[in-house]
């Protein structure tokens, strides 16, 4: 999240409250509306709630002079199977990504058809695991950096700040903290998530609809493009094929690491809802690891189904008793995670923070 925009990230969540609530108002209100001439309607009702694993059962329910020839079902966009009466069909979830699920049945009969539609919440099957954390190592870090994308290759700390102004893309010099080579942002950017790929770094921005690609030596600024995916342009990482972006929500989208066009997405989800605010991103070992925005959480994340597998609480990293009093603490907030594959080590920052501390994951 954003450098003073606090306020809007509590107000953005709360519309989208209203939105999803609305939105499973709008799918039961369809689901408990019958047509006038054949009376059909659907269960589940709308916004129920089921763990991964799971049995589904969905069934079309009719008057009994309806003269009904097939029934066609549908879970979002793929096709679930075919019925011809009442019994309905049974749905496994225990492959299917997480998150609101649309369910479509849509009926033909007398030479007409007829869409009813409900939805359910997909939650994790169980609980994530509860980790803390061991600092092994303290690292001095620019004060004034905002940090939004973090990422450690080749022995250099690859940085992208934020603040409108004075968004930056840098190589930093972990044993001292400091830039060692920078490239200023456009006075309206405001920079958020970077991944390096190949001879290349790709930068996201927070508002404006845009993402930047350097070269990854000398950081030159080599082309933009149009960024449209998800509300905002948020964390970023990369897992060697494809790009995974966030956008303020518990969206995670997928994106082509050539054309950056979107290519799928997972809702992340425990096993009591679904997460949002997701942050910085970083890939490791076949995991996305996540922060959540204005909590001290790290999300270890299945990319395939939206799981959190792991949380690890990060609370008192940076204790309070230590931090300046008159900053903003509540916007210089735990954020960005770096992984040295060789090394094997594992980095972790907050906005405008005076330490990147080197950690190791346990258990509680």
């Amino acid at each position: 999240m954003r450098f003073g925009h606090r306020l809007h990230n509590i107000m953005n969540n709360k519309i989208k409250g209203f939105f999803i609530a609305g939105a499973l108002l709008a799918f039961g209100c369809n689901n408990n509306t019958k047509d006038a001439g054949a009376g059909f309607s659907i269960s589940p009702e709308a916004g129920t709630t089921y763990k991964a694993g799971d049995e589904v059962k969905v069934k079309v329910s009719y008057q009994a002079d309806a003269k009904v020839d097939s029934i066609v079902y549908m879970l979002d966009a793929l096709k679930l199977g075919v019925g011809k009466d009442t019994s309905g069909i049974s749905i496994k979830t225990d492959t299917i990504p997480l998150g609101i699920k649309v369910i479509t049945a849509k009926v033909y009969a007398a030479g007409k058809d007829q869409d009813v539609t409900t939805n359910i919440l997909l939650l994790a099957a169980k609980a994530p695991e509860q980790l803390t954390y061991k600092v092994e190592k303290v690292f001095p870090h620019d004060t004034s950096s905002y940090t939004e994308g973090l990422q450690y290759v080749d022995g250099i700390m690859f940085e992208s700040t934020g603040d409108t102004g004075h968004s930056t893309i840098q190589k930093v010099n972990i044993e001292t903290g400091k830039a060692i080579q920078t490239t200023k942002l456009r006075d309206d950017y405001f920079g958020e998530g970077i991944s390096v790929i190949g001879d290349k770094v790709v930068q996201l921005t927070w508002k404006n609809k845009v993402g930047l690609v350097y070269d990854k030596n000398s950081l030159k600024l080599l082309s933009t493009f149009a960024n449209n995916v998800g509300v905002e342009g948020w964390g970023m990482c990369y897992d060697g094929k494809k790009l995974y972006m966030d956008d303020s929500t518990n969206r995670i989208w997928f994106l082509d690491k050539d054309t950056y066009q979107q290519k799928g997405f997972i809702d992340v989800c425990d096993n009591k809802e679904q997460i949002d605010s997701l942050n910085e991103l970083e890939y490791i070992d076949g995991k996305i690891y996540a922060n959540v925005y204005q909590t001290d959480d790290i999300l270890v994340i299945d990319p395939k189904t939206g799981a959190v597998l792991q949380r690890v609480d990060m609370k008192n990293l940076y204790p309070m008793a230590e931090r300046p009093k008159d900053r903003d603490w509540g916007n210089f907030v735990l954020n960005g995670i770096a992984w040295d594959a060789k090394g094997q080590r594992l980095f972790v920052a907050g906005k405008k923070w005076p330490h990147l501390y080197q950690v190791k994951f346990v258990k509680k």
